[in-house]
């Protein structure tokens, strides 16, 4: 004859398998996210930073509002679609490189001593291309000046 505790589980039993259910929960949540991410990525093609390795170069020089290099200048740049800027420094006569960029428009602007160019809009990059470029310093007096109108949307 059975008793009545011989069919049912112990407190420990019911414990550890609980435990055990929210353990693997979040695995299989994350297994199937990244199922779903390739699966995506298969039907809809692989996004283009994806597809190839960055190898444009931008190779440049610095100059001041002499005309002469600007040494140790900061060059700030990033692409034109908005992605985060970054930064890179001229060495001491004024050259600076920036490589492993992706195909695309990157826009550049360079500083020093408190006076900056003017942004470079568009400038384009070509994988396993060197796009060269001359970034000129000018003070804020001879820098053009937006014709401060406002525009009214209907």
């Amino acid at each position: 004859m059975r008793t009545a505790l011989e069919g049912r589980r112990t407190y420990t039993e019911a414990v550890g398998q609980e435990m055990a259910m929210k353990r693997i929960l979040p695995i299989t949540a994350v297994l199937l996210l990244v199922s779903c991410t390739v699966a995506l990525a298969g039907q809809y093609g692989a996004p283009k930073a994806w597809k190839t390795k960055p190898s444009g170069v931008i190779s440049g020089l610095v100059l001041g509002p002499d005309d002469k290099p600007a040494p140790h200048a900061a060059i700030t740049y990033q692409s034109s679609g908005g992605d985060s800027p970054h930064a890179v420094h001229a060495d001491a006569h004024g050259r600076f490189t920036i490589a492993k960029l992706h195909t695309d428009n990157y826009d550049l602007r360079a500083s020093a001593n408190g006076i900056f160019s003017e942004w470079q809009k568009n400038f384009p990059v070509k994988s396993g291309k060197t796009s060269d470029i001359t970034l000129h310093l000018i003070y804020a007096k001879a820098m053009p000046k937006s014709s401060g109108k406002t525009v009214k949307k209907d």
